[in-house]
This record gives structure tokens, C-alpha cells and sequence, in this order.
């Protein structure tokens, strides 16, 4: 079961192909902003109640960035090495045609990139029914590093707050995808240094710092992080309880739970990753003085990217935009924490929930006039 509340979801669309045998899920959650933005997650274990809390953080995220979307997203349930990605993207795409592209726009997510995105927007008929598309239809491929480029500026508005100096600043990254390598690459280029990552297969870490350039290049010939020979290799688990000055949690949902929570020594925890923990964990952490960026702000750089190509901009707007909105955003969210004395996502929270009532109550008051 998933809740239900005022902000909605306003739609629940399952469907099933018999001929692929894709089955797959759609969670449009709210649409008062816009139509409902965020991407599709093709894996095994994804389920229903997962895509629904993704979905409600997207109409924060859109919201909080003060983008015209409102929040949704999408699971195939599929195991991304064991199918023929096209043929079940196709599917999903054809089946959703009723919903897309006016009510819900996809973009890529965990093994979903800009080829899949192509899949998609062909079998729907329309350019417009995602983003995340290759360059040459008029994309920006999340490839190009979007998502990370915001995460990085987040760390630095963090870093600064807290008055820590970011040239040294250690940092931890548990998944090494596209999130985490662009975060990485950002983040060294200033100086800080990357101790430790992990991907599906486990763990490395050097305190004396990574050579990221190096460690991308064996990640994406080899596969793993873990033949990166400079290095120790660490279970993943290790990596959550690192003394690192930054945890980036940026892989999958709820890492960070009751049986980890109190063992975590990072000053900052930046969630790359959507929905890391749940709210009741990032209290736990607030309350023990760590400061955790949530989702809804910290990996805001892709649905911002999303945004510049919806409206035909190109990669040089889509990064200037992300500068400007996340290091805002950051903020205003953390002054508001300081003055109301609450968390950061509480804070978030009243702006991003503030602006969608608002766009209720004009879409409302629209249609009884």
C-alpha cells in the first residue's frame, strides 16, 4: 500500500505487456506546478511504494527549485542485465502514451541513460515525452554530469557553513555511477580530497586520497572501483562509518538506518542519492549536530538540466542554472533551519510546500470560476 494525503498521488498507473513481459509502474504524484517530472528506474527489487516516495520528493524537488513540474516517477520491474532494455523501455513508453508526455515527462534513473531515453521518446512519438535525451534530438544526456555538478555545489554551501575548509576536505561516495563520479571529479578539481569510494561490488578507500581521473578511468574499463590498486578494499557498509569530514550517500534508497545511524562520523551528509534514509533517520543525525543536505535540494542539478532542455536551452545554460538555483536554494534552506530551529529538510519543506498549495488553490479557484 502507499499513503495517500492532500498533496496527492494524483494518478497510479500500472502496466503490463504480454508480449516483452514488462510490467512497470507509473506514480504521477502531483501536477498543480506543471506536469508531473522525474525518471524511470529499471530494476529487479523496485517497487511500488519506493517509486511512490520518489515520486513526493520529485514535487518537493521541482517545487524547491521553482521549476514549472510538478513530481512523478516511473519502475520497470526488470533485471537490467538479463533483458533487452530497448524492447521494455518501448513498451513502457507505448503503454504510458496516454499519460505522456501532458501529464508526466519521464528521464533516465538507475539504468536508464540518454539511449534509453531515445527508446522512449520514439516509441511515444513525441520529444517532448522525456528529457535525458541524446544530443544529437536536441538533449542534455544526464552523462554530461548535471546531477553531480549539483551535488558538488551543495557540499561546498555546506562545507562554507559550517565554516570547514573545503581544500582537504575529506569525502566518502558510496555508488560510483554517473552521480558519483562527476560529484568526485568536482569535488577534487577544488581540492577536496576523495578517501573512499564503493560501487555494487565493494569498497575502497586511502585516507591520503584517491586519484579520481585514474579511478574513473579503472571503474569505467574494468567495471569495478575495486581495481583501483591504491587503495584497501572495504565492505560497502564500511564506508557509511568512515571519519570523513563529508558522507555522500548516492546510490540506492535507505542506506542509512536505525542499525548504521549512530556509527556515522561525517560533519555533513549530502544525499546524492534520493530517499538515502527516511525523515525519522535525518532526525537522529540532526539532533547529534550532523548536518544532512536532503535530497530535494542536493541532487536537484538533474531535474534543473531537465528543465533547460524542456525549454530548448543548452548545456552551458543548463549548468549556469544549476549554480545559481542549488547554491540559492542551499541557502535560504539552511537560514530558515537556523531561524525556526529545525532541519534542513523542514526547511525545505515549508518553501516547496508553500508554493504547491498556492498553485492548488489558483487551480482550484480556476475551475470554480
Amino acid at each position: 500500500m502507499i499513503d495517500c494525503d492532500e498533496w496527492g498521488p494524483e494518478k497510479v498507473v500500472k502496466v503490463y505487456d504480454p508480449k516483452t513481459g514488462m510490467m512497470g509502474f507509473s506514480v504521477i504524484d502531483n501536477t498543480a506546478l506543471g506536469p508531473a517530472k522525474g525518471g524511470i528506474r529499471l530494476e529487479s527489487d523496485v517497487t511500488l511504494e519506493e517509486v511512490a516516495r520518489l515520486a513526493r520528493a520529485m514535487t518537493w524537488k521541482c517545487a524547491l527549485a521553482d521549476l514549472p513540474f510538478g513530481g512523478g516517477k516511473s519502475g520497470i520491474i526488470a533485471d537490467p542485465k538479463a533483458v533487452n532494455k530497448h524492447k521494455v523501455v518501448a513498451a513502457f513508453s507505448r503503454a504510458l502514451k496516454q499519460e505522456v508526455p501532458d501529464q508526466y515527462i519521464a528521464a533516465p534513473d538507475m539504468n536508464m541513460g540518454e539511449d534509453e531515453m531515445k527508446t522512449f521518446a520514439k516509441a511515444n512519438g513525441s520529444l517532448e515525452a522525456c528529457t535525458g535525451k541524446p544530443i544529437d534530438m536536441g538533449g542534455l544526456p544526464h552523462e554530461l554530469g548535471s546531477t553531480g555538478f549539483g551535488v558538488f555545489h551543495s557540499i561546498l554551501v555546506a562545507l562554507r557553513y559550517l565554516n570547514m575548509p573545503v581544500a582537504g576536505a575529506t569525502v566518502a561516495i558510496e555508488g560510483f555511477g554517473n552521480v558519483g563520479q562527476f560529484t568526485a571529479k568536482f569535488l577534487s578539481e577544488k581540492g577536496v580530497k576523495i578517501v573512499a569510494v564503493s560501487d555494487s561490488k565493494g569498497g575502497i578507500y586511502n585516507p591520503k586520497g584517491l586519484d579520481v581521473p585514474k579511478l574513473i578511468h579503472v571503474k569505467n574499463e574494468v567495471g569495478t572501483v575495486g581495481d583501483y590498486e591504491d587503495a584497501q578494499k572495504i565492505r560497502q557498509s564500511e564506508l557509511f562509518e568512515l571519519d570523513v569530514c563529508v558522507l555522500v550517500p548516492g546510490a540506492r534508497p535507505d542506506v542509512i538506518t536505525g542499525k548504521n545511524v549512530n556509527n556515522i562520523k561525517a560533519k555533513i551528509v549530502a544525499e546524492a542519492a534520493n530517499i538515502p534514509m527516511t525523515k525519522d533517520i535525518e532526525r537522529v543525525l540532526h539532533d547529534r549536530h550532523v548536518l544532512v543536505i536532503p535530497d530535494i535540494v542536493c541532487n536537484a542539478g538533474g531535474v534543473i538540466s531537465s528543465y533547460v532542455e524542456h525549454i530548448g536551452g543548452d548545456n552551458d545554460k543548463a549548468f549556469k542554472m544549476i549554480q545559481e538555483k542549488i547554491t540559492r536554494n542551499c541557502r535560504i534552506m539552511l537560514k530558515i533551519a537556523k531561524e525556526k530551529g529545525v532541519m534542513p529538510r523542514d526547511a525545505g519543506l515549508i518553501i516547496a510546500q508553500d508554493r504547491v498549495k498556492s498553485a492548488m488553490d489558483a487551480r482550484d479557484k480556476k475551475i470554480n470560476e
